[in-house]
């Protein structure tokens, strides 16, 4: 079983499937300008190209075929009501849901039918944030009884204002107890329409007190890079994690100036867990690193305004080393920049396959504040190859789990050659230039998590004898970490293992506890950090002991080279 560099937690934030997003904004007087302005039967787009509103027919046809299609489908659920020997089996909302899900999930995973509030969710992400209270929750077990317990807060968030803090436990959420509820319950719980308020009650981590608060909802930002720091001297490193959406170029665009403050020399952009987002913004990213009139995306589709070329325009790109991290979670928008840097040859690829999604979903607003996404073009990357796995013969879930084999339907992408002359396949995701697997945990590893958060969360209110100096208030966010901040002492060591082998805290033996040294390390200070300065300077500690991070440091003079190569080929081809 692996486990992600980053906390298994999550941020009160609902997750749209994998998805790159094509769409076309509505004309507004730019003062009144909604950048997610969508009439019925239209799509948006943040993919440049005309502004013009792209429809599936005229507002009468539009009206004429949906009044036809919900008259059927009303008509299906009515003859289900009256004659389903189970009443209680679906209501007809349900009903809708499920058989629209089925019909797009029959033409592929990536079209999708969305209830009001997952289409909300939907467009909040896209707008770079979210509405709740800006607090990260995770699930820990204990005695036998899961509780959600606050891990991080985002500066200025309502939860901050409210003072919440690392290890407060949701107790119940407007009187509702949340005792053994999943997070992802309690997320829904929590969120609600901006400006509203709700109870919470929390056992403070501190002093062991119920407490009960009144809460309001807020918009919170989600940026689409959430850290960016100097790894090392001339090294730069850019977290680009959390998707692409309206913001991400600026965002880049700011990062960069400050890393290049710092003396930044080449750079490391982590994409990893990047699930994806808006084209356009793909493009942006990879247009600041390649030469103008270099290609970096064309994408094919049925009509003629689903075929598409898009080419760098920057007469003045970054010139530094490149190095791209990419995982299996590395999807659609972030793979398009992936695939155009390395056709291109002008960054290395390092980690493990990409996701292999190459779908483009055009996103339609539907009556009732509902909608769906479908599947109108895929995308090409400049050597002309596709990175669409095969979902035809498979599960959904074996295709989300990686279980397919290489794809059928792209054998004619299947190989291609870089501006280098390098070989690179299609038909199953971005193939890095540089392998490096992240090690499989330990079962009896992963097992310590729970102990290690109890702990810790003792520990850094001051109950453990002896390790007062871990103690953390108040939390200073964001702190750039360094070694001597909460370094893991044998003293503290030897004291976690000590309470771990007694019978109330796991019974653990210690030379199991010894075997996992290392791990029980690492997760110890993650956790202090996380406490002290929030989860963005905890990511830094994972960080710290990445491999894949590692190589792509050592990687950074082959890129160097590899794109001086590339830059002298395009030179002679333009003579």
């Amino acid at each position: 079983m692996s486990i992600s560099r980053r906390i298994a937690c999550f941020t009160l934030l609902f997750s749209i499937s994998t998805g790159t997003l094509t769409a076309q904004i509505q004309k507004a007087p730019l003062n009144q300008a909604d950048p997610f302005t969508i009439r019925t039967g239209s799509t948006f787009s943040a993919s440049g190209g005309s502004p013009d509103v792209r429809t599936f027919g005229s507002s009468s046809e539009i009206g004429e075929k949906a009044a036809k299609i919900a008259s059927e489908i009303r008509e299906a659920e009515d003859l289900i009501a009256r004659n389903y020997f189970d009443r209680s089996v679906s209501t007809p909302s349900e009903l809708t849901k499920r058989s629209l899900d089925g019909m797009l999930r029959s033409l592929d995973p990536h079209s999708n039918y969305y209830d009001p509030a997952e289409w909300k969710d939907l467009l909040d992400e896209q707008r770079s944030g979210y509405t709740g209270i800006g607090a990260t929750i995770a699930n820990f077990s204990w005695n036998g009884v899961t509780d959600t317990y606050i891990i991080a807060t985002f500066p200025g968030s309502s939860a901050a204002r409210a003072q919440l803090k690392y290890g407060d436990k949701i107790v119940a959420i407007n009187g509702e107890k949340m005792a053994d509820k999943d997070s992802d319950t309690v997320r829904d719980k929590i969120r609600g329409a901006n400006g509203t308020t709700f109870r919470l009650t929390v056992q403070r981590a501190a002093s062991n007190r119920l407490e009960t608060i009144e809460i309001r909802r807020n918009r919170v930002p989600q940026p689409s890079i959430p850290d960016a720091y100097m790894l090392r001297p001339g090294v730069g490193y850019v977290e680009l994690s959390e998707g692409f959406n309206y913001t991400t170029a600026d965002e880049l665009d700011a990062a960069m100036a400050e890393l290049k403050r710092g003396g930044m020399r080449s750079l490391i952009l982590d994409l990893r867990g990047n699930g994806g987002g808006i084209v356009d913004q793909a493009v942006k990213v990879a247009e600041k690193f390649l030469p103008a009139g270099t290609l970096i995306l064309t994408q094919r589709g049925r009509s003629r305004i689903d075929n598409r070329v898009w080419r760098s325009m920057n007469n003045n790109p970054e010139q530094m080393p490149l190095v791209v991290l990419v995982n299996e979670d590395t999807a659609s928008a972030s793979e398009i920049v992936a695939g155009a840097f390395q056709d291109d040859d002008r960054a290395m690829i390092v980690g493990e396959r990409t996701f292999g999604k190459g779908l483009v979903q055009s996103v339609i607003d539907l009556p009732s504040k509902t909608g769906l996404t479908l599947t109108t073009a895929r995308y090409l990357t400049p050597s002309g190859r596709s990175i669409q796995r095969d979902y035809s013969k498979i599960a959904l879930y074996d295709y989300y789990s990686h279980k397919a084999n290489v794809a059928e339907i792209d054998k004619p992408f299947f190989e291609a050659r870089t501006i280098t002359d390098r070989k690179v396949y299609g038909g199953d995701g971005i193939q890095p230039d540089e392998i490096v697997k992240v090690e499989d945990v330990a079962d009896s590893d992963l097992a310590l998590l729970d102990p290690i958060f109890v702990f810790t969360r003792d520990l850094v209110n001051g109950r453990v004898a002896g390790q007062e100096s871990y103690r953390s208030i108040p939390v200073t966010f964001g702190k750039r970490i360094t070694p001597s901040d909460f370094p893991v002492t044998d003293s503290l060591l030897a004291e976690f293992n000590l309470w771990a082998s007694r019978p109330e805290n796991g019974g653990y033996s210690q030379a199991a506890l010894k075997r996992s040294t290392t791990f029980i390390k690492l997760r110890l200070r993650y956790n202090i950090i996380m406490a002290s300065f929030g989860a963005i300077s905890a990511n830094q500690v994972l960080i710290e002991d990445d491999p894949q991070v590692a190589k792509a440091v050592e990687t950074l003079p082959n890129a160097a080279q590899l794109a001086s190569l590339a830059a002298k080929i395009r030179r002679q081809q333009n003579k």
